[in-house]
């Protein structure tokens, strides 16, 4: 799984952090200032600038998790560069393909989406307890309640997964060349669904504790073990070499962020007395975590990745390499939906915060401008994959056991891939509305529901029809229903986005992309060399969009980005009339927003 998808990627549900800076060890971190006595503590609570500061932070925050995710997505790609150019696209990739599912769907609902959608508001609500706490650590009391649970459960499916690998391989791919080769596969792959679920759990605790540097790491470590495996046991093993190397991996990523969480939670010393019965609230979320309120954020996890299960389903019967074809596509493909989320993952904080602090419009304004700036980011993207698909594949994979008729087949399934990657980019952001209220609401596993019944209905005659380009157009078109769907249900919600003015900011940004993937197209065509054709239409897609952004001043609604000049040039007398900061921005890590009932319960690339 290339990093970062859907790592979806979600911040902790804290806000604008002030006087952030870097952790011990250089981890970014952001912590409270230790109270003072006198007037200086009634000063630090009077400061009327934490904004900046905490833009500042999230703007480190985000280039730090950017860089972190640029390598482990480099990593990826060596890592199906390795796997193309050792095994090719034929019956051995598509039976480790199939054994893949596993890791695929453990990083979707543990790490990505359902572990982070539940763990970072509740480890925000304790944090947020903590300061006020006299007796005991909320955080402590958190872990307690729901590590060893957590542990004890997951580890037994990994067990029952090891067990039943011969039924789950006949139900994932009925068909399959090579059916042996694929169980022995999925036994090794099963071993990440405890080490997933320990990634995830210490990802959500780090983020709720403005910790984002071993979290962005996880997918580098992850990409590091499967290669070293892959190179180590070719050999003795084949392809079983990849499968192994995703139980070294997933081992990585938990010893990449062990350390830094139990500094953390080292961090504040236990009382030597604790209080006879916990405050109101303060063991509530080991209870919402086993009671069944998460159900509706797990729904929508499985459904989500469910997509996977029916494309890999649909591929199974069809000749050797059609599940290659569609993974090595889709890895590409989602690239550009990836880095568009990022910034959705560090900004998250603002908007639990905000809602925390009872400001929604401050929510609703950060997430329509979070979500306009995902929507360039991937439609420029979409475009050069759409424009330059041969060129990016031949660069990438043709060498070894993949040929010059995989790069074909490859690129084919990759543009009709890249028209849901908008679709694939609303669904992540949005659901960040839906599950940002206390009581998580189902009616995001019912918009998913209907896109997987959209995919599963139109993937059944486009597989007979045009092979795995049809099963990759039945995911474009389900991803995108689910993404209409939740845009149109979102005024309603706890953040209230105003869907009418931002389906047309969406609209125009598509028609811009249109445009430019005609330009990139003509351009590739036109030059012969790939890594030439390639730079020439990333130049030129790139112009496109800046050009219609340019001109087309009210076109998009995307807010102008502060720049630091002008701010400084501000003068003493402008600066009264400022408008007053959210309830967000103005208040203090170290000074929680009131935290009620109505607090976020909630949440990833790959």
């Amino acid at each position: 799984m290339p990093p970062g998808a859907t790592d979806s990627p979600c911040g902790p549900g804290a806000a604008v952090l002030p006087g952030a800076g870097a952790g011990a060890g250089g981890t970014l971190t952001a912590r409270p200032a230790a109270p003072r006595a006198g007037r200086r503590a009634h000063a630090r609570v009077k400061a009327p600038a934490p904004g900046g500061q905490g833009r500042g932070f999230l703007a480190r925050a985000a280039a730090v998790t950017a860089a972190l995710t640029a390598v482990g997505a480099v990593l990826g790609l060596v890592r199906d560069q390795i796997l193309a150019g050792y095994f090719g696209a034929g019956a051995e990739t598509d039976a480790f393909l199939v054994a893949w599912t596993v890791p695929e769907f453990a990083s979707t609902l543990l790490i990505e989406d359902a572990m982070a959608l539940i763990l970072v508001p509740a480890f925000s609500r304790a944090l947020a307890r903590r300061s006020g706490s006299l007796f005991g650590d909320p955080v402590r009391e958190l872990v307690r309640g729901t590590l060893p649970r957590l542990v004890l459960g997951v580890g037994l499916v990994a067990a029952a997964l090891i067990v039943a690998a011969p039924a789950v391989v006949g139900v994932l791919a009925p068909g399959l060349s090579d059916p042996g080769l694929a169980v022995d596969c999925t036994r090794l792959t099963s071993t990440c669904v405890l080490t997933f679920a320990l990634v995830g759990y210490c990802s959500a605790a780090l983020r709720a504790h403005h910790v984002f540097l071993p979290p962005a790491a996880i997918y580098v470590a992850y990409n590091v073990g499967i290669i070293g495996t892959m190179v180590l046991l070719r050999e003795p093993w084949g392809v079983r070499s990849a499968a192994a190397g995703v139980a070294v991996g997933g081992v990585l990523m938990v010893l990449v962020q062990a350390p830094a969480l139990l500094r953390e939670l080292r961090a504040r010393p236990v009382p030597s007395r604790e209080p006879e019965a916990l405050a109101p609230g303060a063991a509530g979320d080991g209870r919402l975590i086993v009671l069944g309120l998460i159900a509706p954020v797990v729904a929508f996890s499985l459904i989500r990745q469910s997509q996977t299960l029916i494309e890999r389903f649909l591929a199974a019967p069809l000749p050797s390499g059609a599940i290659s074809h569609l993974n090595y596509a889709q890895k590409i493909a989602q690239m550009p939906m990836i880095l568009s989320l990022m910034l959705c993952t560090v900004s998250f904080p603002v908007v639990a915060r905000a809602l925390a602090a009872g400001d929604p419009e401050g929510a609703r304004r950060r997430v329509e401008r979070d979500l306009l700036l995902a929507a360039v980011v991937v439609l420029t993207g979409a475009s050069v994959v759409i424009a330059a698909a041969p060129q990016i594949v031949e660069l990438l994979f043709q060498r070894g056991e993949f040929d010059r008729t995989d790069t074909v087949a490859t690129a084919a399934v990759m543009r009709v891939y890249a028209l849901g990657l908008l679709g694939q980019t609303m669904v992540g952001a949005l659901v960040r509305c839906y599950f940002s209220a206390a009581r998580p609401l189902w009616y995001p596993a019912a918009a998913m529901a209907a896109g997987l019944a959209a995919t599963a209905v139109a993937g059944v005659p486009g597989a007979r029809a045009w092979g795995a380009v049809g099963i990759a157009a039945a995911n474009a078109l389900g991803i995108t229903l689910t993404a209409v769907l939740l845009l149109r249900g979102a005024h309603r919600q706890t953040v209230p986005v105003r869907a009418d003015r931002l389906g047309e900011g969406l609209l125009r940004l598509a028609t811009a992309a249109a445009w430019a993937v005609g330009a990139g197209w003509l351009c590739s065509l036109a030059i012969r060399p790939a890594a030439l054709a390639l730079a020439v239409t990333c130049l030129v897609v790139a112009a496109v969009f800046l050009l219609f952004i340019a001109c087309a001043a009210k076109a998009p609604q995307i807010p102008p980005l502060p720049h630091r000049s002008l701010r400084r040039r501000r003068t003493a007398h402008a600066r009264p009339h400022r408008a007053a900061p959210s309830a967000a921005e103005a208040t203090p890590v170290g000074e929680a927003a009131p935290v009620g009932g109505d607090v976020p319960l909630d949440h990833g690339h790959r």
